[in-house]
């Protein structure tokens, strides 16, 4: 980037948001370019080393991302992570050549880094040795300060006044050797990461809200990984055509039988066999392999021996006995749909009604989605079953107790209470 670019980029940290005279035609956006030009890919331990130098004397926060291969691999590994820090520059990291990062991850212990949308990224961080102990995540700082898209370039092109490069963020990143176009794409999503983070920090200040991103950033940083999901495969798309239990044991068996080749042979399952052909099967129930192949999904290209090993998970489902089939759906571990709540018990409808009124009203005099001010199912909980005593603490403890942060409580509590009391 020149310095011309440079100074036109602190610029827009400071002027963005302003609208030209009408007779004035806007400024085409630049797209951004690579400050040092694309760095080398780092694939043996020798070149790690280092970058883990590199960025252990750097100063200042580390900003972060990592690439994956969703819909091409099993799994959400991570196959390029990208970094940048003031005085180590950007570095790439391969992890399929370095599958051990966490001498980096050490390095950079008690140093801020800077993701976007962190959940996504951080399973897949951890799977290779790097957790932070803490972070900023530009996404959800866009989020509370109220911006309408929080996309990275959205964000980046708002801010600060750059195009980034569009087009390979759903490529398949197991991809070896790596193309030139797709590192310049990847190096260029860290490369104003750090002004990003720190144009936000400031519209959060004048906002008042920046004690509540900090929360937000604190609980994510310290959130353990999320358990394993209970019966994966009900999650099947198209699941709720499947009514009858025999027809939920044929979805069971075709999906784990799918998951286990997925998993051997490293492709997304969605390959291997799509979720629209596991329905299907599960409604029509074959009676044989030639039934089989007539259903969409299992057709001419698929060979006979992969049409018997279908067909051979069916007949197990058909085989089971009555009491090995699975129930219609799992025991619920909060309230009911809401949906049903005006028959079970009017009086909670009533004050879910109310509630959702309030913190919908509330969100926007903060102007941020109201799912970032409170979870709906917090709200939920709370009114389906709310205190026993409606009083500021009882509302402010349940609150704590479905996991709100100190912000949201102080800001949701007065307005819940309110909201029950009203319907009480």
């Amino acid at each position: 980037m020149t310095d011309a670019q440079e100074t036109a980029a602190d610029t827009s940290l400071r002027t963005t948001g302003g609208a030209p005279p009408d007779d004035v035609a806007p400024a085409p956006i630049p797209l951004l370019e690579p400050r040092e030009g694309i760095p080398p890919v780092v694939a043996s331990d020798d070149a790690l080393a280092g970058v883990i130098a590199a960025f252990a004397a750097g100063s200042g926060p580390v900003a972060v991302d990592a690439e994956r291969a969703s819909g091409y691999r099993y799994g959400q590994r991570a196959y390029l992570v990208q970094l940048r820090r003031d005085g180590a520059g950007s570095a790439l990291v391969d992890p399929v050549g370095c599958p051990d990062l966490s001498g980096l991850g050490e390095a950079l212990r008690g140093t801020e880094w800077i993701l976007h949308a962190a959940t996504q990224d951080l399973p897949c961080l951890r799977e290779i040795g790097m957790t932070p102990t803490g972070l900023f995540d530009t996404e959800l700082a866009g989020r509370l300060a109220g911006f309408p898209r929080v996309g990275l370039g959205a964000m980046v092109e708002s801010v600060l006044g750059y195009s980034l490069e569009k087009g390979h963020s759903a490529v398949d990143w197991s991809t070896r050797p790596l193309p030139e176009p797709w590192l310049r794409y990847a190096a260029l999503d860290v490369e104003l990461l750090i002004d990003l983070r720190d144009a936000l920090e400031e519209e959060l200040d004048r906002q008042g809200k920046l004690e509540w991103a900090q929360e937000e950033f604190s609980a994510i940083a310290s959130a353990p990984p999320a358990p394993p999901r209970q019966d994966p495969w009900r999650r099947t798309s198209g699941m709720h055509k499947v009514r009858r239990r025999r027809q939920m044991a044929v979805v069971r068996e075709l999906w784990t039988m799918r998951d286990q080749i997925a998993q051997r042979r490293d492709i997304s399952p969605g390959k291997v066999l799509g979720d629209a052909a596991i329905v299907e099967a599960a409604l029509t129930l074959p009676p044989n392999a030639h039934a089989l192949t007539a259903l969409p999904g299992f057709g001419h290209r698929m060979g006979r021996r992969q049409l018997e090993q279908w067909q051979a998970a069916v007949d197990r489902a058909k085989e089971l006995p009555d009491a090995e089939l699975p129930q219609p759906g799992q025991p619920l571990a909060g309230p009911p749909p809401p949906r049903a709540w005006a028959d079970k018990d009017p009086a909670a409808a009533a004050r879910l009604s109310a509630a959702r009124t309030a913190v919908s009203e509330l969100a926007e005099r903060l102007k941020m989605p109201q799912e970032n001010l409170i979870t709906p199912d917090t709200v939920r909980r709370v009114c389906w079953e709310p205190p026993k005593k409606l009083t500021p603490d009882t509302v402010e403890d349940a609150l704590a107790g479905y996991g709100a942060r100190r912000w949201q409580i102080e800001q949701v509590a007065p307005i819940l209470l309110r909201a029950l009391a009203s319907e009480a």
